[in-house]
């Protein structure tokens, strides 16, 4: 059995610059409220209908091609991570394929929806695949158009301000090196609270969730004997009810938690210490979640990527794009240990080690 090597590696980001104070002009909040909260200073939004989440994964994914030697027809897989897709269904990994010209491949795709988790569990279901042989060149992507969903109003801030759009991804391919490649991937979950870190609507539930809220929520549903009953409502817009919402204390606890927990887990298998590590690669969700994780471990300024300052929380992208960053900026060299780690809505967390 080979291990798996990434053996290319992009990214996108949009041009279109937002800063905190840009923010300022739409509602109620300071640039100094937002970074010493989240450590952010500005974000990248896409050029609406001209940009989508698919867009902007293909240009990633070509400069992943060419860093790793082939042609996007070569490609014989694709994974898709993603919470902001361009469509209810279907979903973006098909999409790709076709904005990458290589349909007439046939090629499988598979979406995932695992959001600030989503590149670490795509990386591990690639992974297995090119172990088993199953397949050689594949496309692991995490991509997301966050501005297109958010509410940019004080209503909404704490979550607005939070989020970015970007793309990052990566060419999985066999290595018979065993000394090089993905080493290890733990994935978890957990839906206890799966309410406090979620975009509810639109969707099919139809009300059913409201018994796993604190709160009972009225979404202006027709009667349970209804059919057709529909996704949005007159009072979910009047409300405010279709944007993302987040009990930040909460998932901030459950973060700081996870986070160690899922990297030394990876670490006890391979009898490897925190300090072993070169270069860890969190998810971008938090700078201040970043800095207690990384006092927990123990870990050195120079052994952790942060960019959220720049970039905002990209959700699935956040990962890759991070990870791309740090090896142009020559901070992830050959025989490095690097860590990936990530923890978001659902509860899902995950972390993965890769001998580069």
């Amino acid at each position: 059995m080979n291990r798996s090597k990434i053996a290319g590696i992009g990214y996108y980001v949009p041009e279109r610059v937002v800063t905190n104070n840009d923010l300022i002009k739409v509602m109620d909040t300071t640039d100094e409220w937002i970074q010493e909260r989240t450590g952010i200073r500005e974000r990248r939004y896409g050029v609406k209908h001209e940009e989508t989440t698919t867009t902007m994964a293909a240009a990633a994914a070509r400069i992943a091609c060419e860093r790793a030697g082939i042609q996007p027809e070569e490609i014989d897989f694709i994974v898709f991570a993603t919470l902001s897709p361009d469509y209810y269904f279907p979903g973006c990994g098909v999409l790709l394929q076709r904005e990458l010209g290589i349909t007439k491949q046939e090629v499988g795709a598979v979406d995932i929806r695992n959001q600030c988790s989503g590149f670490v569990y795509a990386l591990s279901i690639a992974d297995q695949f090119v172990k088993t042989g199953t397949y050689k060149n594949v496309l692991v992507v995490g991509s997301e158009m966050h501005s297109m969903g958010l509410d940019f109003s004080t209503r909404g801030r704490n979550v607005t301000v939070i989020f970015g759009d970007g793309a990052g991804a990566v060419i999985l391919q066999p290595s018979d090196d065993p000394n090089r490649g993905i080493l290890t991937t733990k994935l978890h979950s957990n839906g206890t609270y799966a309410e406090k870190l979620s975009f509810i609507n639109p969707g099919a539930h139809g009300g059913y969730h409201k018994k796993h809220m604190e709160e009972e929520v009225d979404y202006g549903y027709p009667s349970p004997d209804t059919y057709g009953e529909i996704f949005i409502t007159p009072k979910m817009i009047a409300d405010g009810n279709y944007y993302p919402n987040m009990e930040g204390q909460f998932v901030f606890k459950m973060a700081v938690s996870k986070f160690p927990e899922v990297i030394h887990e990876a670490l006890n298998e391979l009898g490897l210490q925190a300090s072993d590590i070169d270069m860890l690669i969190p998810h971008q969700a938090n700078l201040r979640i970043s800095q207690f994780v990384q006092k927990t471990l123990r870990l050195r300024d120079d052994q952790v990527w942060n960019n959220i300052q720049k970039y905002g929380n990209t959700t699935a992208a956040s990962v890759p794009i991070a990870l791309c960053e740090a090896w142009e900026a020559g901070k992830i060299k050959e025989g490095d240990l690097v860590c990936l780690a990530a923890f978001g809505s659902g509860f899902t967390w995950a972390s993965a080690l890769i001998r580069w």
